[in-house]
């Protein structure tokens, strides 16, 4: 493996990682605890909507064992095959789609002249930037107060004059992440994964420049993680992201 290989894999497995924890988290607050294992982090029972019942840690994981760890009595389970890697016909499960992970350095984004997004910190606030998020579409639900308990998870919102929410992102910080042959950790170091970035006009990329100002000035040391696909993948390279790997989602079909 040459040394940009080396990094890259790196960086993958820092963001699975960080993604890995965002997802325990949003699974926390909904009754269903997950669990961390050397390959992947499973959840023994169906995790929130839109988020996975497992997600692979390293490259070259038993696809038994992630299988294993899940629920698959009914349909509708989903892996996060993070190396893209797995074959998990054999246990039941199709491609659902596939994405990218994305990596911006730690520093300063470009100009922002909006202004500047704030944290959302008591409960009715959650539930505005939920329906803000949701956009009528009946899944306000999945984001709630308890997510305001997890010390690393910062819902960012932007707000008119009048309190409304009219853009957002879940911004999940992580530590170190397990590497091989590296002493306590991957070399990657902490990073800052940004998911769920919406705007209620325009879009993700509307809701980028200040997604990314807010994240510089809560850790400024921090890089930036996280995954995407389709257009949203083109909007986030537009944005100071590159693309470090790519990943599978499976899912069960019973």
């Amino acid at each position: 493996m040459t040394t940009t290989q080396h990094d890259q894999l790196r960086l993958v497995r820092g963001s699975a990682r960080n993604n890995a924890e965002w997802c325990a988290v949003m699974s926390r607050t909904h009754g269903v605890p997950g669990r961390f294992g050397a390959q992947a982090w499973t959840a023994p029972a169906r995790t929130p909507p839109y988020y996975p019942d497992a997600v692979t840690l390293v490259p070259g994981a038993d696809p038994a064992g992630v299988a294993g760890g899940i629920d698959l009595t009914a349909p509708g389970a989903t892996v996060k095959d993070s190396f893209a890697d797995l074959d998990l016909t054999a246990r039941g499960f199709r491609v659902l789609f596939e994405a990218a992970w994305i990596h911006r350095p730690a520093g300063p984004p470009a100009a922002f002249s909006g202004t500047p997004w704030e944290v959302v910190e008591d409960p009715d606030a959650v539930r505005a930037w939920a329906h803000a998020w949701d956009g009528g579409d009946g899944d306000a639900d999945l984001f709630r107060p308890a997510l305001l308990d997890d010390p690393d998870t910062f819902l960012l919102a932007a707000r008119e004059r009048d309190g409304a929410v009219t853009a957002g992102a879940v911004a999940s910080r992580s530590g170190d992440a397990p590497g091989d042959g590296v002493p306590g950790g991957s070399g990657v170091g902490g990073v800052l994964g940004l998911s769920n970035v919406f705007a209620r006009d325009g879009g993700a990329g509307a809701a980028w420049p200040g997604a990314l100002d807010a994240a510089h000035r809560l850790f400024p040391a921090l890089p930036v993680v996280g995954y995407e696909h389709g257009e949203d993948l083109d909007t986030a390279l537009r944005h100071g992201f590159t693309a470090t790997g790519p990943l599978r989602v499976w899912l069960h079909h019973g």
